[in-house]
């Protein structure tokens, strides 16, 4: 696992979205995780929402399930999936404002709550499928992250998540100078490897449906973030105050340290399907 020589919290997470908040919906979006190039001509718009779809369809979602997206961000995927699939979908941020703005855009079967999802308050077997995109990485207590999951889904139920991933034995350069540092820019506890998020899926009671390595799929994000992070530093005021002056602007170094990072292999991408087993235990 790799871990920051300083300290994460919840709390830092939180303040690191709250003060980022216009950068990141000028230069990620709405949706605030990895497109999906499946045929490579997807435009960024198209390629964020092939994610949440490949999401979906990973979770085989029936209509009027209820579902739980950990980490939702400003509700766009639980909203896209509500409307596609005909699920009721619960969502969790830890951002007051990723959450005000998902209240100026309701949707029906979409509740959007301000909640850390390690103590999120949910009843047991009460969802029948959930999922987390890009969320686990924050986590400070990962094995708490799928032990929640487990207990709130019912029997049967699927839980996908799609997580940056650090490479299974990076050399000493990589973790230094690329994995180390994105998770002090990140705001990330901690970035484990696919083998250790087997492990503790497995350890919370899960079974391992499935595992892709999309890092291909996904690396052009950063390049189109980094070309828009420039534009707006360039056109927009509130943009170079917080480059300049804000608590979090050492996260614009890690763009190109993103790049590099899928670049050299040190940084995956990986999607995990899980189930929980049925009660007579298929």
């Amino acid at each position: 696992m790799i871990v920051p020589n300083i300290a994460q919290s919840a709390v830092a997470v939180a303040d690191h979205y709250d003060e980022l908040d216009p950068i990141y919906r000028r230069v990620w979006g709405e949706h605030v995780h990895h497109g999906l190039w499946v045929t490579g001509r997807e435009t960024p718009s198209e390629a964020v929402e092939a994610l949440s779809s490949s999401v979906a369809d990973r979770l085989h979602l029936v209509p009027g399930e209820a579902c739980v997206d950990i980490g939702c961000g400003y509700g766009s995927t639980a909203r896209q999936l509500a409307r596609t699939h005909g699920v009721r979908v619960i969502g969790f941020t830890l951002s007051a404002e990723q959450a005000h703005y998902a209240a100026r855009q309701p949707a029906a079967d979409v509740e959007i709550h301000l909640r850390d999802w390690l103590v999120n308050g949910m009843s047991d077997a009460s969802v029948s499928a959930a999922w987390a995109i890009e969320s686990s990485e924050h986590m400070v207590d990962k094995p708490a992250f799928f032990a929640e999951a487990y207990r709130v889904l019912s029997p049967g139920g699927r839980f996908v998540v799609c997580a940056w991933l650090a490479e299974s034995d990076s050399s000493k350069w990589k973790v230094r100078h690329l994995l180390e540092p994105i998770c002090r820019e990140g705001r990330l506890p901690s970035m484990g490897t696919r083998e250790e998020y087997e492990a503790m899926a497995i350890a919370a009671g899960f079974e391992i449906v499935g595992y892709e390595d999309v890092s291909r799929q996904v690396a052009r994000t950063w390049t189109i973030c980094a070309r828009r992070a420039v534009r707006a530093l360039l056109l927009d005021r509130e943009a170079r105050r917080l480059a300049i002056g804000g608590r979090n602007r050492v996260f614009l170094l890690t763009l190109p340290r993103l790049i590099l990072a899928y670049r050299t292999g040190a940084m995956r991408y990986g999607i995990f399907t899980l189930s929980k087993k049925r009660e007579n235990g298929t």
